[in-house]
């Protein structure tokens, strides 16, 4: 019997630019429960955004559509043998890997404060460049080159 599903979250919009997406990436950047500290990285980062004459709400619902895997695959077993599947990202799981993949190359970087290495990696992706761009990349050639299989998807 199959489990059931879980109740979705209500997420509020933050404060400062009303968008619920941004609460969430909010919730991401936090490690530890350190949500102000979040809050100043992220609100942070937009502010650098801001400085560069570029609306950052916009530039950053962008540069998170740009970052969004379409397709991914997943492991199907099938007569003892394991295949590679392509299949669709639910929307949820989109924005999840998307917020992932940024911060993880923003992470990465080194040198500066987090703020900075965010705002440039958001600047980045809205122009299609960057880690994070690449990663989508990277999962979409994995679900192309794996296109035989996709009669297995269930």
């Amino acid at each position: 019997m199959r489990r059931p599903l879980k109740k979705k979250r209500e997420w509020k919009a933050d404060p400062a630019y009303k968008s619920v997406t941004v609460t969430r990436f909010i919730n991401a950047v936090m490690w530890d429960g350190k949500k102000e500290t979040a809050r100043k990285v992220v609100y942070g980062a937009l502010d650098a955004i801001k400085a560069k004459e570029m609306d950052p709400l916009e530039t950053f619902e962008t540069a998170i559509r740009n970052i969004s895997p379409l397709m991914e695959v997943r492991s199907r077993r099938v007569g003892g043998a394991n295949y590679q599947v392509p299949r669709e990202v639910p929307q949820q799981r989109r924005l999840a890997l998307a917020f992932r993949w940024l911060i993880n190359s923003a992470r990465n970087k080194k040198g500066r404060p987090m703020q900075e290495k965010l705002a440039e990696e958001l600047l980045l992706a809205t122009k299609n460049e960057g880690e994070a761009i690449k990663k989508r990349d990277d999962m979409h050639r994995m679900a192309e080159s794996n296109k035989a299989f996709a009669h297995f998807a269930w």
